[in-house]
């Protein structure tokens, strides 16, 4: 492990871990087999996107089971041992069939595993770095999702095309090891107790914050949990379709997929900006801002216009999706404080893992009954309004950032 001093380090080695997470590798690449895979093996789109909501189930399940670990062990050993067995998992669909039993069986494993490398991981890891500029770590952090969505859906289509889809399962397996697993056993850790944000966030050996069981039972745990799980709900189930959907207009393989790419350069800069928003404004107007745009961006995809539509439909939902997972990780610690970070995140973000595939499932069964995705759109608009409303409801923050004291050394510098 390399010991370097400024801070942000941590922060680019957690980009490219997060960018080989669940989110880009399970989700963004769905789109992309979808059409190679239910072809190839004559089922049915719902069919196979229902695989998905066993991964994100195993993934939501686990997801306090990893806050705990992450708080007993600490987040280097799950995140090192955990890229390894993703890895394989991500292999392991080189092994589908038509047969329910096994494409269940391997997605299922491969959500069980996706959890190593969960942007919980890293939240735990940079929050724990940073406090007033909090917000944009961790939207700089997320980012890496995006990056992720831009990068990993193309170079999967490249395989898919030149080596066939079983092959670009074990191109994506070596993908997550080279890209993943070796930036976290080089540069990510927590910080010792002298090595703590010199931005005052707690009494020396102290972290303030609430128990598990105290966030539990408060009524603003689940309403950013339900909030945000219908977020996904209706992100995944747009983002997911792209590619199936624009080659059923007649687009190529690379083009749909590159409009899907262009999705994940808007969540980049959507994860910075809605992180840099969170430093400065209310939260929960922040939130709010982030999820009209998906609204939009829907409601393009819905119109069946052409030209440059998809692609603006996709910036809107990119963007939107891009806030997601860091207002989570910023709400958690702002509502909820240090404290118990791992096991609150972890919890919550489970929920939100759990609905992931809700989505794709919605869609693909809309195109299997209907022969079209309006009534599932539709139905994302509807269930984005809510979610609105929902952060609405939120007040100022129990745990804000403490003021910074006398003259305090540079952001990225570590105290000697």
């Amino acid at each position: 492990m390399i010991r370097l001093r400024n801070r942000w380090w941590i922060v680019a080695a957690s980009i490219l871990g997060v960018m080989c997470g669940g989110g880009p590798i399970n989700i963004f690449t769905f789109g992309v087999f979808l059409r190679p895979v239910t072809e190839d093996l004559h089922i049915g789109r719902g069919v196979f996107a229902s695989a998905m909501l066993v991964t994100n189930w195993i993934s939501a399940a686990s997801g306090p089971f990893l806050g705990m670990l992450l708080d007993r062990f600490g987040a280097r050993s799950v995140m090192m041992i955990g890229a390894v067995l993703f890895s394989i998992a991500v292999a392991s669909q080189y092994f589908l069939t038509a047969s329910l039993l096994v494409i269940y069986m391997l997605f299922a494993f491969k959500g069980l595993f996706s959890v190593g490398l969960s942007p919980v991981s890293f939240a735990f890891v940079v929050a724990k770095w940073f406090d007033r500029r909090r917000g944009l770590a961790l939207g700089i952090t997320m980012a890496g999702v995006g990056l992720g969505t831009a990068i990993v859906p193309p170079y999967t289509a490249y395989l898919i095309g030149a080596f066939g889809w079983r092959a670009a399962y074990v191109g994506l397996a070596a993908f997550v090891l080279v890209v993943g697993w070796i930036p976290v056993i080089l540069l990510v850790r927590e910080p010792g107790e002298d090595e703590r944000s010199p931005e005052p966030i707690a009494v020396r050996g102290a972290l303030p914050g609430v128990s598990m069981k105290e966030a539990l039972g408060s009524r603003r745990f689940w309403g950013l949990a339900f909030a945000f799980l219908l977020g996904v709900v209706a992100l995944n189930g747009t983002l997911t379709q792209i590619v199936a959907m624009l080659m059923d207009r007649g687009f190529a393989l690379q083009a749909a997929t590159s409009v899907l790419a262009v999705s994940g350069v808007a969540a980049i800069a959507g994860r910075m900006l809605s992180g840099w928003c969170v430093d400065r404004f209310r939260g929960s107007y922040v939130a709010v801002g982030f999820f009209i745009l998906p609204m939009i961006g829907t409601a393009l995809f819905g119109s069946g216009a052409g030209g440059f539509v998809p692609a603006l439909g996709a910036i809107l939902c990119g963007a939107g999706l891009g806030a997601e997972i860091d207002l989570m990780g910023f709400f958690v610690s702002r509502y909820f404080g240090l404290k118990a970070y791992g096991k609150i995140f972890g919890t919550m973000f489970g929920i939100f893992a759990g609905a992931t595939g809700v989505g794709p499932y919605l869609s693909g069964l809309s195109f299997d009954l209907y022969r079209s995705y309006s009534p599932a759109f539709a139905f994302y608009e509807v269930i984005l309004i809510v979610a609105c409303v929902i952060f609405l409801q939120f007040g100022p923050y129990p745990f804000p950032a403490l003021p910074r004291r006398a003259p305090a050394p540079l952001e990225g510098e570590v105290p000697a």
